[in-house]
């Protein structure tokens, strides 16, 4: 809900037009003589907050996979092409994953403003707001201290997602006053370590305070859900620290040439193994300062007793996403989850179909190989596991779990961990909803099939973990909403595990993945590792530990728009994202045709060019002291 009003629209853009010049023109050349002023939008607390919630309203809708850049950008999903542009927000995301980002006009161009959000007016807005808030008379000092807090946060998130996609950017800690000359709006990147060291310390003036500032949980659940905390803070913090000290920011040379126009160089080159450690301490403090608030890893308490435990491991697997605001979440938005929900899930009900139900966010075959064997080891690892027939026919048997009794599918869907049958559908397999358990049949024509030249999976596997089990079709698809997860408990473990490994710490990192593996129903590291792996000590040094903690990590937070970033700050995305997409032959109806892989698609990614967004090349004609990243 838009809560600003056109005074605000109009002194933001112009803001914004004075500070960073490359945006384009928005606002009015004349204000009339009844527009409100800054003076009313903070004349009382009631003002105040709508001016703080318009702060909120810059935050990027993650929640929509049209707008959320780790969604539909890598090799995580794939859809069926041409597309209709109808049925789309923003073709943007499938045109980078084919390789089609550019810099004239460039895909997800968050720089410039990009799904109803400019995040440089936002963080205009905050300063706006940090600048102004201490007019209003009727401001009590606890809730004031909370709202600049508030404010701080939301201009270094945004900061945040701008460092992400972008790399070394401008800092914009205050506003430039209308009198600026013309020099000084033409505003420069700075270097990647201090554009770090800045989000943090606003991300600790946010969570600073005992007794003031943001709360430890939110307590008025009817009227503040979705607004920040202090573990919320804390979190974000070591995200953005984990980050910037991995690969494709601590000690890069592959962008040793990308310097201002005065000479500064914008990336140290330099490995700094101090960077890891930082990053572990602001893991470790926003963990237990999320502990000490309430949050845990979640568990799903069913509220009928007839439910089997294999069913209760799968609810909790996919609850951990879908149930609303429970006790994992740190961090979530509030808005819609419908569409993705929609776009996800296949028609599963064969008495009542929905062309709504569109299935098009189809994870890829490489999404199915990446989840373990049962016994919690690589496929490519166990010794128990046949990788070689991965691909072949088998015929399924009572005793396969997560699979229909008598039917047939390739033997990559047998024996799999727990995660992998509640994050993902496929022919064959099964699907536990709210009002009953239902069967995926997908071959041609068959009720999750495909029936026409759109709305279908393309690669035959359909994402079962962003499907909250509310979701009922009869006369229309009534959906549950549920917060897209920001920040979760499991995400932060993983983070830590990761930090701790890379600053030569081997054993603590295991007590935190082995929390995430008995979570998901699997025994420890250490005990998969030594009975079932083909490299029984992989566990016991830092650069197998290291493959071990990526591998769970990709699949602990696979379908959650994480795997894009990550696979980008380990310097991975250049291997991995150039390979060949593939699926099933899901056009077809017999079993032997349908389970034959296809290539669906050629990735190609250019490193070190990918690695960051180009900005607009018109920018930098409007600004020459901005410089273009590496490759664009």
């Amino acid at each position: 809900m838009k809560l600003y009003t056109t005074a605000y629209l109009i002194l933001s853009a112009m803001v914004l037009m004075i500070v960073i010049p490359s945006c384009k023109k928005s606002f009015l050349d004349i204000v009339p003589d009844n527009v409100a002023t800054l003076d009313n939008a903070f004349a009382n607390r009631n003002e105040a907050e709508k001016f703080l919630f318009t702060c909120y309203n810059a935050l990027p809708n993650d929640a929509n996979p049209d707008f959320n850049p780790g969604i539909n950008t890598g090799d995580e999903f794939w859809v069926y092409w041409p597309v209709q542009a109808s049925d789309y927000a923003s073709l943007d995301p499938f045109n980078i994953a084919r390789g089609f980002q550019n810099k004239v006009s460039p895909g997800m161009n968050y720089w410039d403003g990009f799904g109803g959000r400019s995040l440089w007016q936002g963080i205009r807005n905050c300063n706006i707001f940090l600048e102004n808030i201490d007019k209003p008379i009727d401001l009590e000092p606890y809730m004031k201290e909370r709202w600049v807090a508030e404010a701080k946060f939301l201009k270094a998130y945004l900061h945040w997602y701008l460092f992400r996609m972008y790399g070394p950017i401008p800092i914009v800690d205050k506003n430039l006053p209308i009198s600026a000359s013309a020099e000084e709006v033409k505003v420069s990147r700075q270097p990647v370590d201090s554009v770090a060291n800045y989000i943090s310390n606003l991300l600790d003036e946010a969570a600073a305070g005992t007794t003031t500032g943001l709360p430890d949980k939110i307590t008025s659940l009817s009227t503040e859900l979705g607004r920040v905390t202090k573990p919320a803070a804390l979190a974000i913090k070591a995200r953005l620290l984990v980050t910037a000290a991995s690969p494709l920011f601590n000690g890069n040379a592959d962008f040793n040439g990308l310097k201002n126009k005065d000479g500064k160089l914008l990336f140290n080159a330099a490995y700094d193994v101090n960077k890891w450690k930082r990053a572990a301490a602001a893991c470790k403090a926003a963990i237990d300062a999320a502990e000490a608030a309430g949050v845990a890893l979640y568990k799903f308490i069913p509220t009928f007793q007839d439910m089997d435990e294999d069913t209760k491991l799968e609810m909790t697997i996919r609850n951990t996403v879908c149930e609303k605001w429970n006790k994992e979440l740190i961090l979530g938005s509030t808005a819609s989850t419908r569409a993705i929900q929609m776009t996800a899930s296949p028609n599963f009900d064969p008495n009542n179909f929905n062309n709504g139900l569109r299935g098009q966010l189809a994870p890829t075959l490489k999404m199915a190989e990446l989840f373990y064997t049962r016994n919690g080891v690589p496929i490519n690892e166990d010794v128990t596991w046949d990788y070689a027939n991965r691909y072949n026919l088998r015929a399924t048997t009572a005793d396969d779990k997560g699979l229909q009794s008598g039917y047939s599918t390739v033997g990559l869907h047998f024996d799999r961990e727990p995660r992998f049958y509640a994050d993902m559908a496929f022919d064959g397999s099964k699907l536990f909803m709210q009002n009953g358990l239902f069967k995926i049949q997908s071959k041609l024509e068959q009720t999750s099939g495909r029936k026409q030249t759109l709305y279908y999976s393309v690669t035959g596997y359909y994402t079962k973990k962003l499907i909250n089990w509310n979701l009922v079709v009869a006369g229309g698809t009534t959906t549950e909403n549920y917060p897209w997860p920001i920040m979760r408990l499991g995400d932060l473990y993983l983070l830590y595990a990761e930090a701790l490994n890379e600053s030569g710490d081997l054993s603590t990192p295991l007590v935190y993945l082995n929390k995430i593996r008995a979570r998901a129903g699997l025994q420890t590291v250490e005990r998969s590792w030594t009975n079932f792996s083909t490299n029984p000590g992989k566990f016991a040094n830092q650069s197998g530990l290291r493959d071990i903690i990526h591998q769970e990590r990709l699949i602990e937070m696979a379908f959650e728009g994480s795997r894009f970033w990550d696979l980008r700050r380990w310097k991975k995305a250049a291997s991995m994202l150039n390979q060949p997409i593939y699926g099933w032959n899901v056009a077809t109806k017999s079993f032997a045709e349908y389970n034959t892989k296809v290539l669906l698609y050629n990735q190609t990614f250019i490193a070190p060019r990918d690695y960051f967004w180009p900005i607009k090349e018109n920018n930098l004609i409007v600004n020459p002291n901005l410089v273009q990243n590496a490759g664009w």
